[in-house]
């Protein structure tokens, strides 16, 4: 894959930034922007579809934060909210990442504590037990959201083998059963170098980057062995896997609908899918939006996704509507996914939303902080460097290779639905 990708990516955009690896194989990533503030965005190969137990990556990040044998818990947000700066951290199954912003001045009075919770967690055992009680009520929380119910429910249906299939957050039965070792032993496997990735960006010099990046990340622990899942290929979908569920005081029926798509190692096909998912549902003059909602009035709302991921991406579509119109909305919308099948979009389409979208792409990269995040990601599930191909490849796709693409992956007859409905 990667070999792939080093003999296309000279031909595709340039690479504004640096990247280099440490010489304990953590990867460092530099972009100076004159005038901004400093974004430092640690990313760790070390989200859900590495976790051995449902939850655990997640938990983990919650419990990162509490602290080493030098920070107690919630000194680190208070050093860095001292200096006027903001922390955070999000999990995924790609990845769990680490941020802090923060002024050029302060960066070598704060990263240094970044590294320290990050590589030395203690994870106590009366902070695990506390923290516990306020990941199971985030569970709870997710429990009462329709959408999020229902997008859990499609994934398990999408990938009811692979680990993208699970939720991030995890069962309470599985987090109940956990223990404070289960995850020190989690975290000294997986936060290592090789598995890390350190982006900073704004307005310091790249040799004072390196230097304090190597100081303060340049001794890890050693690595704990620690169960590791198995990981299965999801076989093709030859079906149409369907669920229906019915909640109560649900305001209005939604049919959600996913297709599995390539993932990194074909950004060719990801990138085209995601033209397609704008020109399927992206806006007020993409084809369902214009047919469903404008004209025939047969939903509330429709929309299209598209998520690029390590092992396989994500198009997905969701309607809001009326009960009474679920059966021919998506009668229609396979309808309209073969004729995509078999008649090239126009010259007018493929210019407009190949536009849109590198419009979009234009304006995620205008902060410091999207700059860090789009390395970091890109970084983790496969290289920096192809984060610049976005644009050109996007405006190389034809008209008849996207035809080529919905016939292939766009199946009318092969997805996962959730159909909700009020009870």
């Amino acid at each position: 894959m990667v070999a792939l990708l080093k003999t296309e990516l000279s031909n595709f955009g340039e690479f504004e930034a640096y990247r280099c690896q440490l010489a304990n194989g953590l990867s460092v990533i530099h972009q100076r922007v004159v005038g901004a503030p400093v974004v430092v965005d640690v990313w760790v190969k070390a989200g859900a579809i590495a976790e051995p137990w449902s939850g655990m990556a997640h938990f983990l990040e919650h419990m990162i934060f509490k602290g080493t044998d030098r920070l107690p818990p919630g000194m680190f947000d208070q050093i860095i909210e001292n200096r006027g700066g903001i922390t955070n951290a999000a999990t995924s199954h790609d990845y769990a990442h680490y941020f802090i912003n923060t002024t050029p001045a302060d960066l070598p009075h704060t990263l240094p504590h970044l590294a320290d919770l990050l590589l030395n967690a203690t994870i106590p055992d009366d902070e695990f037990e506390l923290e516990r009680d306020v990941v199971l009520e985030e569970i709870r929380q997710s429990q009462d959201d329709p959408d999020g119910m229902g997008f859990e429910a499609l994934m398990a249906n999408l990938h009811p083998k692979h680990p993208y299939g699970r939720p991030v957050l995890g069962a309470e039965e599985v987090l109940m059963a956990r223990s404070p070792q289960e995850m020190r032993c989690f975290h000294r496997a997986h936060y290592q170098p090789e598995n890390m990735t350190v982006v900073v960006i704004g307005d310091i010099p790249q040799e004072q980057t390196l230097a304090l990046v190597n100081e303060a990340f340049g001794l890890f622990p050693p690595a704990a062995i620690c169960p590791r899942p198995v990981v299965t290929v999801e076989p093709p979908m030859n079906e149409i896997r369907r669920q229906e569920m019915e909640l109560p005081r649900l305001g209005q029926a939604r049919l959600m609908m996913a297709w599995s798509a390539p993932g990194v190692e074909d950004v060719r096909s990801a990138y085209g899918l995601d033209l397609l998912s704008v020109l399927l549902a992206g806006g007020r003059t993409s084809r369902l939006v214009r047919e469903l909602r404008e004209e025939r009035q047969l939903v509330y709302e429709i929309g299209g996704s598209f998520s690029l991921q390590r092992d396989s991406s994500l198009l997905m579509l969701t309607a809001w509507l009326e009960p009474e119109h679920l059966g021919q909305v998506e009668a229609i919308i396979g309808d309209r996914l073969s004729h995509l099948a078999n008649a090239p979009v126009t010259h007018a389409e493929l210019t407009r939303y190949k536009r849109l979208l590198k419009n979009d792409y234009a304006f995620s990269i205008e902060t410091a902080s999207q700059i860090a995040g789009l390395y970091g990601y890109y970084n983790t599930i496969a290289e920096a460097e192809l984060s610049a191909v976005y644009p050109t490849v996007l405006q190389s796709l034809e008209a008849e290779e996207l035809q080529q693409m919905a016939e292939q992956y766009l199946s009318p007859l092969r997805y996962a639905a959730v159909v909700m409905q009020p009870c």
